[in-house]
């Protein structure tokens, strides 16, 4: 909900450029969460136990993730995945209405056009991240873990 309320009041003032740049922001959130929920799930927990001990940084919040899995990949395709992806086709319908507004013109096909663009983007986009997640596994994981990190540090600075 906040997503599209979001996007919404973005898209209602915003000029095209900007109204394609929220699009492909949550294209491209999709995909990197799709990233993120196969590297998980791929990643060898030897190779992030090893880390961890030695204490790299992120590495216990990598393996965290690892012994969460099940969760993080639900989250990440089943909560992410499914709502950037309704956005994105609602907000791709948007962008065509007010096209054809402006055009003034009705035309099914440029809101076909649009919505399919929107699609093949994003499942092209997952197809070719798949291979890349599954090659970069462990350096993915450990990049999230690291990220997490961050955020904790950031949030015992503000207490």
């Amino acid at each position: 909900m906040t997503f599209t309320l979001l996007s919404a009041e973005i898209l209602g003032r915003a000029g095209y450029i900007v109204a394609f740049a929220v699009l492909a922001i949550f294209i491209a959130l999709g995909i990197l969460v799709d990233i993120i929920a196969i590297a998980v799930t791929v990643a060898p927990e030897a190779q992030l136990h090893s880390m961890a001990v030695h204490r790299e940084l992120g590495a216990s919040e990598s393996l965290r993730l690892k012994k969460n899995a099940d969760r993080v990949t639900s989250f990440c395709n089943d909560v992410v995945g499914d709502v950037t992806g309704i956005i994105s086709g609602a907000t791709a319908a948007l962008i065509a209405a007010r096209l054809m507004e402006s055009l003034n013109m009705e035309n099914l096909l440029l809101s076909l056009l649009l919505t399919g663009v929107v699609a093949g983007l994003s499942v092209g986009g997952k197809a070719l991240a798949k291979s890349f997640a599954f090659n970069n596994s462990t350096a993915i994981v450990l990049r999230v873990g690291r990220l997490i990190n961050f955020f904790k540090k950031m949030r015992v600075k503000s207490h």
